[in-house]
């Protein structure tokens, strides 16, 4: 080989010396993110943000079900632009993306909620606030450029609900996302395994986890306490995840509920958590915006349906009267290519962003939405299609009956 060949091969790369950039350039996939959020957080943190409820069938199950669902491309279109953006309960959206609420989230990585918030905004997608963030609605709206939504839980204290609605509304959030799914906690025994307090407390257990993980205990030390920024009584002692939430959820929320609380807000309003064809009826004569078909990502009822399961026939079902989005399992852009073209208007995503928040802070958060786009436009273009309205049924058969009908029809 001539020297000139030899230079022209050798192309050295130029070393990446921040350590956050370095891990976020290194990431090709959420399954990367996932890999070193799990080698950068406390057992108990990332087990928090990685587990499902009880044996955890419906968490894998989740992911599992698109393993079942096969697309199948249409060649020779043109597919050189493709148009991706949407309208999103009521907000513009250059994706056909959202990012769920997920409650402490500051136990991730010290910026929490405003790091996701300022993510969101830059990438021009919906951010959703839990009523269990550990920052507070106000601040979130400073940081937030783009689509905010506030994700309430029926408290017993009904007085603190209505006070969490108006605080929304006054800081001009966008939506309100009423989860429905917990009406008490799904037994979440990695929690209970590792003794996950709110706020982390230092035991020997953690002391020693702490060894291993310096730079995040650094930061919880050196950082304001992590707490409920929107519902802080009775929060600053530590306790168990479930105690905290066992402790205040209300039980008896029901669909007069669901009435009072949508004439309580002005603007669009969506259930969260809804898997049956009945309730998806139910909620659409209620007046709602919106549905979100979702098992709560795997941590309530174990042995429920994946939500790719059952949203055909939701959609069938109450798709022409309300907006049905879709949340649980996604992580990959071809898996929101299946949702979509088996009739969601749009997907949310939570564990993929928290992987990235993990990783690396708000970098991490930018690179875990970027990898979904790129996937995501990748597979519209791969079947066929130069924009979300070109996505339906005809694209997804599933891999064992369908293909064998397929087949035979030949």
């Amino acid at each position: 080989m001539k020297p000139s060949e030899l230079a022209a091969l050798l192309r050295p790369r130029r070393p990446i010396l921040r350590p956050s950039r370095r891990r976020v350039e290194h990431s090709y996939t959420i399954a990367d993110l996932r890999h070193r959020a799990r080698r950068r957080l406390p057992r108990a943190v990332f087990d928090y943000v990685d587990g499902g409820s009880e044996d955890e069938h419906t968490l894998h199950r989740n992911t599992g079900a698109f393993d079942d669902l096969v697309l199948i491309p249409r060649v020779l279109r043109d597919v050189d632009e493709v148009d991706l953006s949407t309208t999103i309960l009521g907000s513009p959206s250059r994706l056909p993306l959202a990012l769920a609420p997920t409650g402490f989230t500051r136990m991730t990585h010290h910026d929490g909620e405003l790091a996701v918030a300022r993510a969101a905004g830059r990438a021009g997608i919906p951010y959703t606030l839990s009523t269990m963030g550990t920052r507070s609605i106000e601040r979130v709206a400073e940081a937030g450029t783009g689509p905010l939504w506030f994700q309430l839980y029926v408290w017993r204290d009904r007085a603190m609900v209505k006070d969490l609605l108006e605080r929304a509304r006054a800081a001009r959030y966008d939506a309100l996302i009423l989860t429905v799914d917990v009406p008490v906690p799904g037994a979440r025994e990695r929690d209970l395994r590792n003794g996950l307090t709110i706020p982390p407390s230092l035991t020997l257990r953690t002391f020693l986890d702490g060894a291993r993980h310096p730079h995040w205990w650094w930061n919880f030390l050196v950082r304001d306490a992590i707490k409920f920024e929107n519902v802080s009584e009775g929060t600053s002692k530590p306790a168990s995840v479930m105690e905290q939430i066992a402790s205040q959820f209300d039980p008896t929320v029901d669909w007069g509920d669901v009435e009072t609380f949508r004439g309580m807000w002005d603007g669009p309003f969506a259930l969260k958590g809804v898997l049956s064809v009945d309730d998806a009826k139910k909620a659409a004569d209620a007046g709602v915006t919106a549905i979100i078909v979702s098992n709560h990502g795997g941590r309530q009822l174990d042995q429920s349906p994946a939500t790719i399961e059952v949203l055909p026939r939701i959609v069938d079902a109450v798709g022409d009267r309300v907006e049905v989005l879709f949340d649980s399992g996604i992580r990959r852009g071809r898996d929101i290519v299946t949702a979509l073209s088996l009739g969601a208007h749009a997907c949310l995503v939570g564990r993929a962003y928290l992987y990235g928040l993990g990783t690396a802070g708000e970098r991490g958060v930018d690179r875990a939405i970027e990898l979904l786009e790129h996937e995501l436009r990748r597979a519209v273009q791969l079947v066929g299609a130069s924009s979300l309205r070109d996505l339906d049924r005809s694209l997804v058969v599933r891999r064992d009956d369908d293909l064998r009908d397929m087949s035979s029809a030949r």
